[in-house]
């Protein structure tokens, strides 16, 4: 199965057509869930084929952006930005946490030659991850689901389910895969 997008060639008037691979540009949401490191490691073996650096005749580049954002709900503890050390801490480990995941993101990446970019946000993450759709001009976002039931998805919200409402481009929502197993532990 081709997993590529099929573009025919207009010019041809031998009566033959010409099939012309376009890569597409793919944005992955990641955070700290081992769901979103699902989703995207299930976009870059399925979609490595639209998505993938390799050298090829006759190929636009694709393109693979991993979006990560942050809550802003230092502002509401710090409204004054915080001059003490306090903030300041959470702020340095907030970049370390963002800097591992991104090192582990982009580990997942260059092991399947994808050319990939990376963007931090700051501010209510299903609405930032629609924006930068909207910006970046992406053909596809690809979201984790975490699994939320009906109650928490209510109580919470959902970013994919927001995301799958209001992103301005198709969108895939990645499943972690159901446990195999029949024990209960």
């Amino acid at each position: 199965m081709e997993t590529y997008v099929d573009a025919i060639g207009a010019g041809d008037t031998a009566g033959t057509t010409t099939v012309k691979k376009t890569k597409l540009k793919v944005m992955v949401a990641i955070d700290e869930s081992k769901n979103s490191f699902y989703a995207l490691e299930w976009a870059v073996e399925h979609l490595r084929d639209v998505i993938s650096a390799e050298p090829e005749t006759d190929q636009e580049g694709g393109l693979l952006t991993l979006v990560h954002v942050h809550p802003t709900y230092l502002q509401y503890i710090y409204p004054s930005g915080g001059t003490d050390s306090v903030p300041e801490s959470m702020r340095k480990a907030r970049e370390e946490n963002t800097n591992k995941l991104f090192t582990r993101a982009l580990e997942i990446c260059r092991g399947k030659m994808v050319k990939t970019e990376t963007k931090i946000l700051e501010g209510d993450a299903k609405e930032m991850i629609c924006q930068a759709v909207e910006q970046t001009d992406v053909d596809l976002l690809v979201v984790g689901s975490r699994g939320f039931g009906m109650i928490k998805r209510a109580f919470l919200g959902s970013v994919s389910d927001y995301c799958a409402q209001h992103a301005k481009c198709p969108i895939l929502i990645v499943r972690p895969p159901r446990e195999t197993s029949t024990s209960k532990q």
